[in-house]
């Protein structure tokens, strides 16, 4: 299929169907209803800011703008004060190498690639980065990437699959330097049951004194999402409780591994609330 011509919405499954399902056909409407990107986006559109307004209005205008943004010309749905967390996050932890759960476009595997690649130009990184991305459906951020850097393939890997699938995080292990520090972040579903099984599955990746961010918690915020949370709305999959799994994970014993990093939501605006992890110290 071309890239110009996205696939047309599918009926919407029943009930009893898993959320694969779902989240696929979700996919497929978002994509239908937003186009297929085929060509380098710029700038997204600028926010006012009115002095008198709530806050939660001007976020929720930062969230519509932060869907048009980009990275070297390929879609980027990242807020920029959490773009800069992220850099202050891989230079603390000398990171080398991304493990990334929800792709989308593709964009965000180019940053961290590109982040990864000028921290090492620094001596920061103790071996080659690597930046893998996990989705239930791959192909339009291959095709992007391939779009925007036929070279994509030498420092970042695709991963076509469910993290709920114990197969799947098999193949993160395998692609992935097993001496490698890794940033772990999950920007999948944001639903609890997903949120869960990314936390038991690839908190493990994340060395001593490294972090693991889990995105969009801001679904659970219900001030700033008076209609709803967002992907009910964009791709008819049910999402939240991303907070309360987060909560209950850093109950368990794996979990009481890890501290909750509040202070490091820096700038006043982020879509990650209470997501920001990192894993103590040995002593």
């Amino acid at each position: 299929m071309d890239a110009s011509e996205p696939p047309s919405p599918t009926p919407g499954p029943s009930p009893k169907e898993p959320l694969r399902s779902k989240a696929v056909r979700g996919a497929m409407r978002w994509r239908a209803k937003r186009g297929a990107l085929s060509r380098p986006l710029g700038p997204p559109p600028p926010v006012e800011r009115d002095m008198d307004e709530p806050f939660a209005s001007y976020w929720r205008r930062r969230i519509d703008q932060h869907h048009d943004d980009s990275w070297a010309g390929a879609p980027m749905a990242k807020f920029p004060e959490d773009l800069r967390v992220y850099q202050h996050l891989l230079w603390e932890s000398r990171a080398d190498a991304v493990v990334e759960l929800g792709t989308k476009w593709g964009g965000s595997l180019l940053w961290f690639r590109d982040q990864l690649r000028t921290f090492a130009s620094y001596g920061r990184l103790a071996r080659e980065p690597r930046v893998i991305g996990v989705d239930l459906m791959t192909g339009h951020a291959e095709e992007i990437l391939e779009r925007t850097d036929p070279s994509w393939r030498e420092q970042i890997t695709l991963i076509e699959g469910d993290v709920r699938d114990p197969e799947i995080v098999k193949a993160v292990e395998a692609a992935i330097d097993p001496r490698a520090r890794a940033l772990v972040v999950e920007d999948a579903a944001h639903t609890g049951e997903v949120t869960t099984a990314a936390l038991e599955g690839l908190a493990h990746l994340v060395p001593a004194g490294g972090f693991l961010v889990v995105e969009d918690g801001h679904v659970d915020i219900e001030a700033l999402h008076p209609d709803g949370p967002p992907m009910i709305r964009q791709l008819g999959v049910r999402s939240g409780g991303v907070i309360s799994a987060i909560d209950a994970w850093l109950e368990t014993p794996e979990g009481s591994e890890f501290s909750l990093r509040e202070d490091l939501e820096l700038y006043g605006v982020s879509g990650h609330p209470h997501g920001y992890l990192q894993r103590r110290q040995v002593p």
